[in-house]
């Protein structure tokens, strides 16, 4: 069923802002530290915000898709972004290492089970890490679905997104040399880790740019300059997953893996018209899931931050909270 937003700006269907009640760094080993934080009910259902990127780190605006009267709401920087440290450091930093932290985090907050909430790389994380820990998984919400599949980084970076944007993919080719253009994400790699922070940062932000011009149904190609220190940990991340293939054995493992959560329910909220993740993965998805739902959200793209896609969050959180007891929360 195709959902249309109404009027309303996604700021205006979300929860009022809030601050933390609690906020740590801890110790992940491997030299690593990342930054925790808990807002709303300390006695609430429990709901952890995976950010997507990989290097994106979470924000204030991600505290408001929850009722803080009802929901215990736990966000985190994964490994070598925001508030964790070392900054854009990829030295163990793979998802497995990810999978590990968002365990500790939820034996060192002391919870059985939790709502796991995450959109684009975000939602492939939530994913693998309830393929590996699924009775500790109560609820899936998952938005602008990304499976780490070799066919949507082609389409990301090979050229298909590029057919709908010329103007803007030609400002992404433009600074790699034609005889480099077959791999742009091999030709970014070289250039995201030379050790010259000038060309780091260009390239970064190069990166940073063609994401972000595509991320909402409403940009006309226009995306700015991202912060340096901002830019540097999301484009590096985010290039040493994708060049890795998301350190999983093979393509397509995701989906090989849905059986194991034939028992999680979970909802999937797509914009019909994502260009950064088309919405044939959300579909796969669903498919290969029998307790899912999947809300195709018409007018809308791939951020968080699209008017129809944030509403649509906010009432399958309210949903969720009205039939708790069915999920055991």
């Amino acid at each position: 069923m195709e959902q249309f937003a109404g009027q309303k700006t996604a700021s205006q269907v979300l929860y009022a802002p809030l601050d933390p009640y609690d906020q740590r760094m801890l110790d992940v080993g491997d030299g690593h530290t990342i930054y925790v934080e808990q807002c709303g009910n300390p006695d609430g259902i429990p709901v952890v915000v995976v950010h997507g990127g990989p290097g994106g780190g979470c924000s204030p605006t991600m505290r408001r898709y929850f009722d803080p009267a009802t929901y215990r709401i736990i966000l985190f920087d994964q490994r070598g972004c925001g508030r964790s440290r070392p900054h854009a450091s990829v030295e163990a930093n793979t998802t497995w290492h990810l999978v590990a932290d968002m365990e500790l985090i939820r034996k060192r907050l002391d919870i059985g089970r939790w709502i796991v909430f995450g959109g684009s790389w975000g939602a492939t994380l939530a994913l693998i890490y309830a393929q590996s820990h699924v009775k500790r998984v109560a609820y899936l919400v998952l938005r602008g679905v990304f499976l780490m599949t070799r066919s949507e980084l082609d389409w990301f970076y090979g050229g298909g997104a590029g057919m709908f944007w010329p103007d803007v993919w030609q400002r992404f080719v433009q600074l790699v040399p034609e005889e480099e253009r077959g791999d742009l994400i091999a030709a970014y790699n070289r250039r995201l880790f030379s050790g010259d922070l000038v060309i780091e940062t260009r390239f970064a932000r190069a990166w940073a740019a063609w994401e972000n011009a595509l991320a909402s149904i409403r940009n006309d190609g226009a995306s700015g300059d991202s912060p340096a220190e901002y830019a540097r940990a999301f484009s590096r991340l985010e290039n040493h997953y994708f060049i890795n293939q998301g350190f999983l054995e093979r393509d397509g493992q995701i989906l090989a893996n849905m059986p194991s959560l034939a028992d999680i329910p979970g909802t999937i909220v797509q914009g019909r018209y994502d260009m950064i993740c088309p919405p044939a993965s959300a579909w796969n998805l669903s498919q290969a899931w029998p307790k899912s739902e999947l809300k195709l959200i018409g007018q809308a793209g791939h951020a968080l931050s699209e008017p129809g896609i944030s509403a649509e969050l906010v009432q399958v959180m309210r949903r969720i909270t009205r039939q708790r007891r069915s999920y055991g929360l």
